[in-house]
């Protein structure tokens, strides 16, 4: 046990595992001392023969052996297929039973991917104003990068999420390989000093960044059991909410110290730190293919063909053009024709544009209103974090006491419990955007303009965490589908805006509040969103036993 499980399910614990030919990182199953269950054992031959030899002893052995034989006919009839499943409920291999040091480790791996990827987007911000000065381009041509970034990460789940969702693919290699090629892909960028090519290495850089944005979620809930989900989901979610804050912070510095290209090699540096250990340390969690493996094995250890896995039951009879439809098809079919689905990931589009708007009302509050140097701009990002720790101790304090408390007590816990809370965090959004509009003027400290920033995102946290869990509870067979989906529209309409950024900002400004009516506009329509969660408080049950993919 300990950290050899993880070594053993990694990326490169599985390699060395197949070009040994089982010899390095072997199974439990493979160990000589291992006692293979009866029920994986083809023991019906066996049983027929002593049957047949016992009626040419006496009568009476005839009628117990004949019991015998038509007690296992009942139980593993010819033709029949052994489904396997975990040594008990405490099986170790099943990473729900893993110790409680393991799960947070695993956590921290998959948090630590998304905090990167989020950085890789939001770390171009402050390169922006230098990128127009080298490369001699307009303000929206320099934001391509950055917008055809977030628009290749909410594509890419899209083909990866429902991918890790069969038991062929699973959900580590699909991270490993994606996450090297991420880390190659730095490099040109870094190099690169033509926007067309730096725009087009960006979208495919975003692309193959994506997995863990749809993948993340799934992953917590390979390892966490129920009453425990939203809590483990927040610890994920925190990585979506904390990197657009630490990537300006970073891009800031690297952009003072040496020049806007290091903001990228920085990226190519972490992404390389990280597959080197995650490519070791980072486990397989999918049941279905942890399953599907050992079915292989215990196949090549009794030589029984019955015994198969159910990922592999599901693939059996789909050709590759059926298979490779309902895998891509999915997370649409579901995003589109799920009401519930469609409208929480309009809403959190909507909280995630706001986001990357303020990327473009941070420099004209700060730096062009309060005259803030370009690393103290980036520190200025700080007051998303505090927002965000805030709010985290509100949501776990919350949630503990709605949710895990009474799933530790057996009682049935409807989805919609998360909707209040998403409703305080709907009041909290507009609330911090209208003081950060109103606030940001000369004759007023900056504090106030980072206070209202604090707020929203106080709001905008509770509504990630709420949304993610409610959408969770919801659809949970098809975790990975539904994240896919709401990363996609969140990321492609989000991506747009800052094109538009600066334009909305500068034409409704005001000579004392240069950001006060284009954040007014936000928080207008930020207020005629509460009426989503409202309406799923009160009709969501109705909407949801309607549904094709909702329910256990």
């Amino acid at each position: 046990m300990g950290l050899s499980t993880f070594v053993h399910q990694s990326f490169w614990g599985r390699v060395f595992y197949h070009f040994s030919g089982g010899k390095l990182f072997s199974y439990k199953e493979e160990a000589p001392d291992y006692i293979i269950p009866d029920k994986y054992l083809d023991t019906k031959k066996s049983q027929i023969e002593e049957s047949e030899e016992t009626v040419e002893d006496s009568g009476s052995s005839v009628s117990s052996s004949n019991s015998a034989s038509d007690c296992d006919t009942e139980t593993l009839q010819v033709g029949d297929r052994i489904l396997v499943t975990w040594d008990g409920e405490d099986d170790p291999d099943n990473p729900k039973n893993w110790p409680l040091w393991q799960k947070i480790i695993f956590m921290f791996e998959i948090s630590f991917l998304t905090v990167s990827v989020y950085m890789a987007s939001a770390i171009y911000t402050p390169g922006v104003d230098y990128i127009i000065e080298d490369l001699g381009v307009s303000k929206i041509k320099a934001t391509l990068p950055l917008t055809m970034f977030v628009v290749g990460y909410g594509i890419g789940p899209m083909i990866f999420s429902p991918a890790s969702e069969n038991a062929i693919f699973g959900r580590t290699n699909i991270y490993i390989v994606t996450l090297f090629i991420f880390f190659l892909l730095q490099i040109p960028i870094s190099l690169v000093n033509n926007l067309a090519a730096l725009t087009v290495l960006r979208f495919i850089s975003g692309f193959f960044a994506s997995p863990v944005l749809g993948t993340g979620g799934a992953s917590m809930g390979d390892v966490i059991d129920k009453p425990y989900m939203p809590i483990a989901i927040g610890v994920w979610s925190m990585g979506a909410v904390c990197g657009p804050s630490l990537g300006p912070m970073f891009g800031s510095i690297m952009i003072v110290k040496r020049n806007w290209h290091w903001t990228f090699w920085l990226i190519c540096m972490l992404s390389g730190i990280a597959f080197v250990i995650l490519s070791w340390f980072l486990p397989e969690t999918y049941e279905k293919t942890l399953l599907l493996r050992k079915a292989e094995r215990l196949r090549k250890l009794t030589g029984n063909d019955k015994i198969v896995s159910e990922g592999e039951i599901e693939n059996q009879g789909l050709t590759s053009r059926q298979l490779f439809i309902d895998t891509l098809w999915r997370p649409f079919e579901i995003m589109l024709f799920e009401p519930i689905v469609f409208s929480i990931d309009m809403y959190i589009a909507l909280v995630y544009s706001i986001m990357y708007l303020w990327f473009e009302a941070f420099p004209i509050v700060f730096a062009d209103l309060y005259h803030f140097a370009l690393i103290p701009l980036g520190l200025s990002f700080l007051s998303v974090l505090v927002g965000i720790c805030c709010s985290a101790v509100v949501y776990v304090f919350i949630m503990h006491r709605k949710y895990t408390k009474r799933k530790l007590r057996g009682e049935y816990v409807p989805p919609e419990v998360f909707l209040p809370t998403m409703i305080l965090g709907s009041i909290s959004m507009p609330i911090g955007v209208f003081i950060f509009g109103w606030s940001a003027t000369a004759k007023a400290h900056w504090m106030g303009p980072m206070i209202g920033a604090g707020i929203f995102c106080f709001g905008a946290f509770i509504n990630f965490q709420t949304s993610f869990n409610y959408l969770g509870s919801s659809f949970p067979r098809y975790l990975a589908s539904v994240f896919a989906g709401n990363a996609f529209l969140r990321s492609v309409i989000a991506g747009c805006f800052p094109l538009f950024g600066a334009p909305l900002f500068n034409n409704l400004a005001t000579p004392n509040y240069p950001v006060g009516w284009g954040s007014s506009l936000l928080g207008f329509i930020a207020t005629i969103m509460i009426i989503i969660p409202v309406v799923f408080y009160l009709k969501g049950p109705s909407i949801r036993a309607r549904s094709k993919y909702s329910g256990d």
